[in-house]
């Protein structure tokens, strides 16, 4: 979807174009590290955006640094944005933030009378990113984290990790992973009888969660944009026009629908294409002083009305969304519904 979306973008702004270059990680870090390399070093790119997966973003973080190249991060976790130094300066993020996120489920939890919750997350940055977000944010709230269990995105089996959960027997479970290898800990925990509710982070926010999933995945409840059930939007919510505006694009180049992970890259130029205007009047493309005036006028844009969410952007915030980001979803006869909060 990103990619796809990628191939969306406009090749003009005003008398300016702009020239695309894409490349595929695979999702392995060194291949990023490899490819954010050639595109500083060789095609001097002024601005990026991605990588997919968050130990990716991590990855290229010293490049993107030395290079003084703007990226906008299209990853779930927080920690690329977070805390910000001279280093994540360089970089945006257009997902949402764990914490905004994890407060929404919480509050789900509270209400629905969950004293304990279970855990089950990869065990890389955006796991671990996850324990640390959602344990601060439940134990202020008077919720129990445990057990804490991590498995490998790669993984085949994590019988062994659901069966100590399903002793402990948590009112819930929370699952910190993403696309499919998301659905694996929530199916075994369905097979071995757990009945509580599972919890998902908005990492498995695609239809293939509920392809993958079937019955398994019913009653399912994550936070996540609203463009995941943007039918169910009000129509006065400004987020719903350029929503539709994007899946219209999408689905008449592509015949289908586009995953919210591809509305995160459309996000990403919305932010580019209202600071790129404001760098272009004070410098030369290609050079160092065009990349920092695009960092800077990123950093001041305001009310920026995109696909997941609006973004406020500031010096000391690069990702700038707030409650507009984010509602409460459950699946229900095999899809996302709208959960009233």
């Amino acid at each position: 979807p990103q990619k796809n979306t990628g191939d969306l973008l406009p090749r003009r702004l005003g008398s300016t174009t702009i020239e695309y270059v894409q490349l595929d990680d695979g999702g392995d870090t060194t291949r990023a590290v490899q490819n954010v390399k050639r595109l500083v070093q060789q095609d001097n790119v002024d601005a990026l955006i991605g990588p997919s997966t968050t130990p990716n973003a991590l990855a290229i973080l010293d490049v993107i640094a030395e290079a003084g190249v703007p990226m906008m991060a299209t990853v779930g976790t927080s920690a690329v944005v977070e805390p910000l130094d001279a280093k994540k300066r360089w970089v945006f993020k257009t997902t949402q933030n764990d914490d905004l996120i994890a407060a929404a489920l919480i509050r789900h939890m509270r209400k629905a009378g969950v004293k304990s919750v279970g855990f089950v997350g990869f065990n890389d940055p955006y796991g671990e990113n996850w324990l640390k977000v959602f344990g601060g944010l439940a134990e202020k709230a008077g919720l129990r984290v445990g057990p804490v269990e991590r498995y490998n995105r790669t993984d085949q089996s994590v019988a062994g990790q659901t069966l100590k959960l399903i002793a402990a027997k948590p009112d819930a479970v929370l699952v910190a992973g993403v696309g499919g290898p998301g659905v694996l800990p929530q199916i075994t925990l369905r097979d071995q009888g757990y009945k509580g509710t599972i919890y998902q982070t908005h990492g498995v926010a695609t239809d293939d969660f509920i392809r993958l999933g079937k019955d398994k995945v019913e009653g399912t409840v994550l936070a996540a944009g609203p463009m995941l059930v943007i039918d169910e939007i009000p129509e006065a919510n400004p987020i719903r026009k350029v929503a539709l505006a994007y899946i219209g694009a999408y689905e008449k180049q592509f015949g289908q629908k586009p995953a919210t992970f591809g509305a995160n890259t459309w996000d990403s130029w919305l932010i580019l294409e209202r600071a790129l205007p404001v760098a272009l009047a004070s410098a030369k493309p290609g050079t160092p002083a065009f990349r920092t005036a695009l960092r800077d006028a990123i950093e001041q844009e305001r009310e920026i009305v995109g696909c997941q969410g609006v973004f406020n952007m500031s010096a000391t915030n690069h990702n700038g969304m707030d409650e507009r980001a984010r509602v409460l979803v459950t699946v229900q006869d095999g899809r996302f519904r709208l959960l009233p909060e």
